[in-house]
């Protein structure tokens, strides 16, 4: 059993009400939608992604023999509707915003279209799918939008809430414009450039720093950065401008010397001046150390000499935003539209749309939700992935996602992409699916 692509990775109420469909005889055709209620504190837009994840789960959702007879033994489904599972695939469409996009509250960014009991089963796993690389990639944008062009990578796999969290926030933070990530498998699987240097313990493990630094150069001499703050950064610094000219002999020349603790931005002025006396103007400085978007816009404002940051433990469970005010709705059964009223938690009813124009200037200017046959000015963001539950094109390319959401940051207005205040952006909410509302109301009270 592959936990990641079982069907049991769900919730029991998604099953229990399955059999209840089941017992029921409801085969209808539902329509649920994925949107976000609500920003989290300080933050002015989201941007989408885990949209190829859901869509692998979707192809290849199925339950396994062995499954299948853990559901008939677990005591709280009959045999009949268990039997009914063996043949259950994901026959339906699929339409989504691409990844990369920015949107905002209410605006679904996942439609799925299927007989209910697919499009009930699924929705604990896709939510967790979108959930997370959505709150990763959101973050990492701001860290992007933070370094105005400085190296970012993902250092956040140990801090991740665990192995499939921190593969896919390295695919999340790439995906949002990252320059790469430090967690191997990220490369292997998505091809995400991959960075390195070395840790502490390295330098401890050696009789002497320079020692160390020598150790590394010769084993990696296309590729050496150095860690210099175990000990005492500043006389560090010294001795890799000592060490520079038996290296560049050796056919090692120093890339980039990394600072991890204390007072970054002190220590990168002092570095950057032993270097550059030295003669090392072209060596980088890549600083590391609880890090987030915050402290990069700090450094940088101090005039920190810093070229690249490794984001990790704040980066990766999102430390200021940890969870999204996120929900998978019924907007449509058997084709009558559905509104849930609940107190705080209504929800628009329908299929919808979001179309979005842009100003003179080429930045997004204002949004409009509507239902999806009610056309209305400007692009549309929802397309067809999926049909009859196959995919209408292969696989985006994690490269084309990441081309799209730099597009797409760079086309934020100025006040959406500043730090530390939440500027609203107009979503207007258009005449027919007010309307389609009210009705449903009507309907539902009678």
């Amino acid at each position: 059993m592959n936990p990641q692509s079982s069907p049991l990775l769900t919730d029991l109420y998604q099953l229990t009400m399955l059999q209840a469909y089941f017992d029921g005889g409801m085969d209808g055709v539902a329509v649920f939608e994925f949107f976000v209620r609500d920003l989290p504190p300080q933050r002015n837009f989201m941007l989408a992604a885990g949209l190829e994840q859901a869509l692998h789960f979707l192809e290849h959702l199925h339950f396994t023999a062995g499954e299948l007879d853990w559901l008939a033994d677990c005591g709280h489904f009959h045999q009949d509707f268990v039997d009914s599972l063996a043949a259950l695939r994901f026959t339906g469409e699929v339409h989504a915003m691409p990844e990369g996009t920015p949107f905002f509250p209410n605006e679904p960014i996942l439609r799925i279209t299927a007989p209910i009991a697919q499009a009930q089963l699924v929705e604990s796993r896709i939510v967790n799918l979108l959930h997370l690389q959505t709150l990763i990639a959101s973050k990492a944008a701001r860290s992007v939008l933070a370094a105005r062009g400085k190296l970012l990578v993902d250092f956040g796999l140990r801090r991740a809430h665990g192995a499939e969290a921190g593969l896919l926030a390295a695919r999340a933070c790439y995906l949002a414009g990252f320059s790469g990530s430090a967690t191997v498998l990220a490369g292997a699987e998505f091809g995400i450039p991959l960075y390195g240097t070395m840790a502490h313990s390295y330098v401890q493990a050696h009789a002497s720093e320079k020692t160390a630094f020598e150790h590394f150069a010769r084993s990696h001499p296309t590729n050496t950065v150095l860690l210099i703050d175990t000990y005492n950064t500043e006389a560090a610094a010294e001795k890799v401008v000592k060490l520079a000219p038996r290296l560049k002999q050796m056919g090692a020349r120093i890339k980039a010397v990394r600072l991890d603790s204390g007072s970054l931005s002190y220590h990168a002025i002092k570095v950057r001046r032993i270097l550059d006396r030295g003669g090392l103007k072209e060596t980088g400085i890549f600083c590391s150390g609880n890090l987030d978007e915050y402290a990069i816009r700090q450094l940088l404002a101090e005039g920190a000499p810093i070229d690249g940051f490794g984001v990790g433990t704040r980066l990766d469970v999102s430390a200021d935003a940890p969870y999204l005010d996120c929900a998978y709705k019924l907007v449509e059964y058997a084709g009558k539209p559905r509104r849930k009223r609940s107190e705080g938690k209504a929800t628009w009813p329908g299929r919808k749309q979001v179309y979005r124009s842009y100003g003179t200037d080429g930045r997004m200017e204002r949004d409009i939700l509507t239902l999806d046959n009610d056309a209305q000015p400007g692009t549309p963001l929802i397309q067809p992935y999926m049909l009859a539950g196959k995919r209408l094109a292969a696989a985006e390319p994690l490269e084309e996602s990441r081309r799209r959401a730099a597009d797409e940051l760079a086309r934020l207005p100025e006040r959406l992409q500043r730090l530390g205040t939440q500027s609203p952006y107009p979503v207007a909410v258009a005449t027919a699916l007010g309307r389609m509302a009210k009705a449903v109301d009507r309907a539902t009270r009678q």
